[in-house]
This record gives C-alpha cells, sequence and structure tokens, in this order.
C-alpha cells in the first residue's frame, strides 16, 4: 500500500511477533499509516535491527522464542530509552503486561488485537492523528455496496487493510446485516480476486453431511456416495473459503477445521490420505463465540484461530445513514428505474428499528416496488409495521434527528451549502463530508421539514 510523502522520511516502526502471519498484518496497517516498518520474528533479531536503525516506535509480543517480550523489554528501555513500546499481549497474560508498563511499555494490546485500537495507540504515540483525521482508505466500492454511514465506512476501511494479508478473519454482527457483503469485499481486495470464492452456511448443512460437504467424500465411503465429492475446501483452492455461521459446527467437525487451518490439508471422509487445500478463511457468526466457549459447545483452540482479525457489522438501526441510500439502490434494482420515495414514507423508513437489518430493509422495498407499480414509494405501499408508523414517523424521526443532527450542524451543512450558490460537490468538500452523505443528509432535512408533513394542522 502506498505511503505518503518522501518515505525515506516517513518513521520507522518494528514489529517483534514470532508469528509471520501477525508480522505481515501489523505491517499493512502500519504502512497504511505512512510509516516504514521493520520486522523481527524474536528477540535477539530484534536488537541486531535496532543497532542499525532506530524505529519510532516498537510493537512488542509477549510471547517469544528465546528471550520473552517481557524479558526484553528492560534491556530495551536500557539501550533505547527514548522508543515507546506497546506490548501485544494474550489475556491471560494482563497482570504481566500491566506489570510491564511499570517498567517502560507505555501501553499494552489484547489479542485478538482490534486494528482500529492499534491504529490509535501507534498514531497516540507517534503522532499522526490530525493529518489523517479526514482521510479515506477506502478504494471506490462496487455499485453494488451502499456505504454512506461512518460506522459501516471504518468497518470496510478495516477490510480493506486486512485483505492483502492471508490472516483469518472472524466478521461478526446480526443476522441480514451484510457479513457476506464485507466477506466478499476482503475477497477482491485481495491477491486471491482471480481465485474462487466460496460460501457455505454451516447452519444449512446437514448434520449427518457436514463434513462430507465440507471436506469431500470418496466413492463408497458411505451408503449413497457413489462419487468422489470434492467439497466446500477443495472447491476453494487458490481463492477464498467463507464458513457463515461457523458457530453452528459440531464439535467434531470443528477438530477437522483446525487441523486444516494448521497444516493447510484435509482428509476426504473414507480416506486415509491427506489432501493440499490452500484457501484463505473468512468467517461469521451472529452468535457470541466466547460464550459458545465457555458452555463448551466450541472449541478454544479454533476460536482463537480464526479470530486473528474480527470486524463486527453494526446493525442497520445504527447506520441508519445508510437506510435512504439502501432503500434507493433496492427500489432501482427491483423497479428497473430510478424510484422516489414520498416524505412520509422516507420518514417511516428512516425512524423503524430493523430487527431483520438490511435483508428486511430489502424485502420491504421489494414488496413495495411490486405493490406501487411505478416508481413513486408512498407508506401504503410499505409493509403494515412500516406503513403504520406513518401518521408519527415523521414526529418520532424528527426528536431522533435533532439527536443526532445538532442546530449548529444543521445551520452549517445549510449556510454551507448557501455560501456554495448550491454547488453540492463543493460544499461536501468544505464540510469534509462525502457527497454522497451530503446528499441523504439534505433528504432526512427535507423529509422532516413541516411544510412537508401531511394530515391535519395542529
Amino acid at each position: 500500500m502506498p505511503m505518503r510523502g518522501n518515505p525515506s522520511k516517513q518513521p520507522l516502526i518494528l514489529i517483534v511477533d514470532d508469528d509471520e502471519a501477525h508480522r505481515k498484518l501489523f505491517a499493512e496497517v502500519v504502512q497504511s499509516l505512512g510509516f516504514r516498518t521493520m520486522e523481527a520474528a524474536s528477540a535477539a533479531e530484534a536488537g541486531q535491527r535496532m543497532a542499525q536503525e532506530h524505529p519510532a516506535l516498537v510493537l512488542l509480543d509477549v510471547r517469544l522464542p528465546g528471550k520473552s517480550g517481557l524479558e526484553f523489554l528492560p534491556e530495551l528501555r536500557k539501550n533505547h530509552p527514548e522508543i515507546p513500546v506497546i506490548l501485544i499481549t494474550a489475556y491471560g497474560d494482563v497482570r504481566e503486561a500491566v506489570e510491564a508498563m511499570k517498567i517502560g511499555a507505555v501501553d499494552y494490546l489484547l489479542k485478538p488485537v482490534d486494528l482500529e485500537e492499534l491504529e490509535t495507540a501507534i498514531l497516540d504515540h507517534v503522532g499522526r492523528a490530525d493529518e489523517l483525521a479526514t482521510t479515506s482508505r477506502l478504494p471506490p466500492l462496487p455499485s453494488h455496496v451502499v456505504c454512506v454511514s461512518a460506522a459501516f465506512q471504518k468497518v470496510l476501511e478495516t477490510a480493506y487493510l486486512v485483505a492483502q494479508s492471508e490472516a483469518p478473519v472472524l466478521i461478526l454482527g446480526p443476522s441480514g446485516s451484510g457479513k457476506e457483503v464485507v466477506a466478499r469485499l476482503i475477497r477482491d481486495w485481495s491477491s486471491r480476486r482471480e481465485g474462487p470464492f466460496v460460501a457455505a452456511n454451516c447452519a444449512g448443512l446437514p448434520e449427518s453431511l457436514v463434513e462430507s460437504e465440507l471436506f469431500g467424500h470418496v466413492a463408497g465411503a458411505f451408503t449413497g456416495a457413489t462419487a468422489d465429492r470434492i467439497g466446500y475446501f477443495r472447491s476453494a483452492h487458490g481463492g477464498t473459503l467463507f464458513l457463515d455461521e461457523i458457530g453452528e459446527l459440531p464439535l467434531t467437525v470443528q477438530a477437522k477445521l483446525l487441523r486444516a487451518l494448521e497444516t493447510g490439508e484435509i482428509i476426504p471422509v473414507g480416506s486415509e490420505k491427506p489432501v493440499k487445500a490452500d484457501f484463505r478463511l473468512l468467517a461469521a457468526t451472529n452468535r457470541n463465540l466466547e460464550e459458545l466457549v465457555k458452555t463448551g459447545r466450541f472449541r478454544e483452540d479454533l476460536y482463537f484461530r480464526i479470530n486473528v482479525v474480527e470486524l463486527t457489522v453494526p446493525p442497520l438501526k445504527e447506520r441508519r445513514e445508510d437506510i435512504l441510500p439502501l432503500a434507493e439502490f433496492f427500489g432501482r434494482q427491483f423497479a428497473r428505474q430510478p424510484v422516489r420515495f414520498s416524505p412520509q414514507a422516507m420518514a417511516a423508513l428512516l425512524s423503524y428499528h430493523w430487527p431483520g437489518n438490511v435483508r428486511q430493509l430489502r424485502n420491504a422495498i421489494q414488496r413495495a416496488c411490486l405493490l406501487a407499480q411505478g416508481n413513486i414509494i408512498l407508506p401504503e405501499h410499505l409493509p403494515p409495521e412500516l406503513a403504520a408508523l406513518a401518521s408519527s414517523a415523521q414526529e418520532v424521526t424528527r426528536e431522533f434527528e435533532v439527536g443526532r443532527l445538532s442546530a449548529v450542524e444543521r445551520a452549517t451543512i445549510l449556510s454551507t451549502l448557501a455560501e456554495c450558490g448550491g454547488n453540492r460537490t463543493l460544499a461536501a468538500k468544505k464540510l469534509g463530508i462525502s457527497r454522497r452523505a451530503l446528499i441523504y443528509k439534505l433528504k432526512a432535512l427535507e423529509a422532516l421539514s413541516p411544510s412537508n408533513r401531511s394530515g391535519p394542522s395542529e
């Protein structure tokens, strides 16, 4: 990923970790912030590298071969007291990490490392936050991906950072929130973009056939197995395997998945011969895997193996700026032409809590397009639970918007637009937001305007 400015003048950050996948992943994050990176797999190698070039910061893993990170820290602080050190530690080592801060570590991060937290820690101690605050690191999104809200943009920015690594990614979020959309973007941004993307819904696989569906089988392995089957893992060879609802896998299959991740080999049902499978794993779930681990329904070692990077897709109710853009996108898709929503319909869409998330919104707009038989969507075209809100939705949404868009912010948006002669592109640039974000803020304000309200006057 290209760095801004003169590379030779960029601060250098040393990453000390014996796991190559972790080093490469952290390097991607560091380089995306505009820094150079230097890597070491042990304390001894770190000491040698620091004798050659002085880093601005050290990311130090606690568990290293030979001399541990905690043993190396006093030596590092003695020889380089001016260099801040951030420890990377597992949960069980927190007490030791806190003690280490007393002897010179400036911070510690828990595994699996939250990449946004890592960015913040780096910027806090090296100092580039002001320069990066308004910089989006997202490439242009495909037309079918709608992202206006800051909450979803943060998820996609992290996804873009991790895409170039081979590290497994665990995507969390409620059902229907768009976890597979994020998974497909990771594949599209990765070096495996030309390879297959194989998606398997673990919850939808018959329990008696889960192992066969995933790992394949040889002819004669069981009754009905009349021919060889390669399974999802080998179908994803050279590409990406997406296991949705991974928390539903039986424990016996979890053990074989762990082996496949550790060895890069799978054993088809009915065979004793391992078969190579080159894949990058992306997993998703709407369940709390930590709770499943505590109750013995999910293997702890597998949880940590698939959770190198964790992304959480927020529910639609927490990314309300995306509701109208998504509604318009689905409207164009189903009506085969641009659609318009009445102010009452817009207000109902914005005020609804969307328990089914994006999937529910898509179904609601499909229904509306069928009933409207045109390009104007009215409240009566929406599902009953939304149509019932139409009479009070504007007032509810007004209260929500007043809390989210303060009077100062609304005045700033409108005055900036007036200053720019109505030019939305220029106004968005001055406000530091995207043009699409400005358009949908204006639409929301228009829907909430008293002049657009229908029904009896008060």
